[in-house]
């Protein structure tokens, strides 16, 4: 599961932002929220909401680039686009087999180089005090070095940097490094990131071929989303009988390209929806929050069977709000209890402490013409704020109490226009 991440001189990223899945358990509502292992309290779900172009996308970018570099998909970390400082540094940590793990990197953008790492773990005691214990230390900067393989010393002295040393060194010659390894890209494994801009139907149609109790679950989960079907299959070859009918001003084609279809459209073409008991093609008939919600099945479903943690950026693009709300309420029952959702959304309905989330679950992402910033709705209090469990969150956002509000403007843009107009 992941715990918290930050970044610092990165991408969009001056100053250091970090994010975080960690409970505060002095806040007794919504346990079920909540993940307890090793005393370790973990929330299940949160979301980030912003306006516009102010870094919720980046965040989701940020997580992608983590887990590329953990997999050795790729190397590189972006530079930070506005300054000039060449360093810059991410770090994530994680629970991995009931202990928590840190990995923490510099890079030199300019150069090309990793120019530190640190992968440690967290030991916690039964009084839930924290020790950090390194297992790897690679700082080439002030020429530290430590990792438990001890021939391992040498080698990392005289390694490449441009990659970080798990991606470097034949890990079978040295048993503590594997190890490490092994963590690491284990974890990386279990996180799907997902644009709701345009959703693979891979998965899903991967999902529904391989067996008839995936085809169910996948069935059920859409027809209890309450999205008017009364079925939902995949044909096999000798039952599919699409006849795509046309005339001379128009010809039967999908409305919109929500979808990552252009390599799979065949098989897409089998994916078959039943409405008074007709079927129907998906691809053409259903709507565009059905077809995403199609997609976005396989993801969940396997993220609650399989402990997975589930990136979606813009979660309620096309989908209704108690539809978005309902997806969110999978991941917080209870019976979840080792799978993560985390989303950027715009819907400032889930702006709620009331009935569905605690106050670290909810985060912000606003951007100025000085910085980009990510906090928490936990940092706003009762005391100096008026945030309480009760308030109209809503509202004091609307009244710009907990910032990350737009001020749009666009009636400028209309009186230019038209003066435009009258003076042509």
């Amino acid at each position: 599961m992941l715990l918290s991440l930050w970044a610092e001189n990165c991408m969009i990223y001056n100053s250091r932002v970090a994010f975080s899945m960690y409970a505060n358990m002095h806040y007794r509502r919504f346990t079920n929220n909540v993940i307890f292992q090793n005393n370790i309290h973990t929330l299940k779900t949160a979301v980030i909401i912003g306006p516009n172009n102010s870094g919720k996308t980046n965040f989701v970018r940020l997580i992608s680039m983590l887990k590329m570099l953990m997999l050795n998909n790729r190397a590189e970390i972006e530079a930070n686009i506005f300054t000039n400082t060449p360093i810059a540094e991410v770090g994530i940590s994680f629970l991995y087999d009931g202990k928590e793990y840190i990995l923490e990197v510099k890079y030199n953008t300019r150069k090309k180089e990793y120019v530190y790492e640190r992968f440690s773990e967290v030991l916690h005691d039964k009084h839930r005090n924290k020790k950090i214990h390194h297992l790897l230390i690679r700082d080439n900067t002030a020429k530290v070095y430590y990792s438990e393989d001890k021939d391992l010393h040498v080698i990392m002295q005289a390694a490449a940097k441009n990659n970080i040393l798990i991606h470097l060194v034949d890990t079978d010659n040295f048993p503590h490094l594997k190890k490490i390894k092994d963590i690491i890209t284990a974890f990386a494994s279990k996180i799907d990131i997902v644009d709701m801009n345009n959703i693979p139907i891979a998965k899903t149609i991967d999902m529904l071929k391989s067996s008839e109790k995936m085809h169910r679950e996948i069935t059920n989960f859409l027809l209890n989303a309450d999205l008017s079907l009364e079925d939902f299959r995949y044909l096999n070859d000798n039952e599919i009988k699409v006849v795509l009918r046309s005339n001379d001003n128009n010809s039967l084609e999908p409305q919109e390209k929500v979808l990552s279809t252009s390599s799979i459209l065949p098989e897409m073409l089998h994916l078959v929806s039943v409405y008074k008991g007709i079927q129907v093609p998906s691809i053409l008939f259903d709507s565009t929050g059905t077809k995403k919600m199609a997609a976005l099945a396989s993801y969940i479903l396997d993220a609650l069977h399989n402990g997975r943690i589930l990136i979606i950026d813009e979660l309620d693009n096309s989908l209704h709000f108690r539809l978005t709300r309902a997806i969110i309420n999978m991941f917080n029952n209870e019976l979840n209890n080792n799978s993560q959702l985390i989303a950027t959304v715009h819907d400032i309905s889930l702006l709620d402490c009331k009935t569905l989330f605690r106050k670290e679950q909810i985060w912000f992402s606003y951007k100025d013409l000085n910085d980009t910033y990510l906090y928490s709705l936990a940092d706003f209090t009762a005391m100096d704020n008026g945030i309480r469990d009760t308030s109209d969150l809503v509202e004091k956002y609307r009244k710009g109490v907990l910032g990350a509000l737009p001020e749009p403007d666009l009636f400028n843009s209309l009186f230019a226009t038209k003066k435009n107009l009258i003076y042509a």
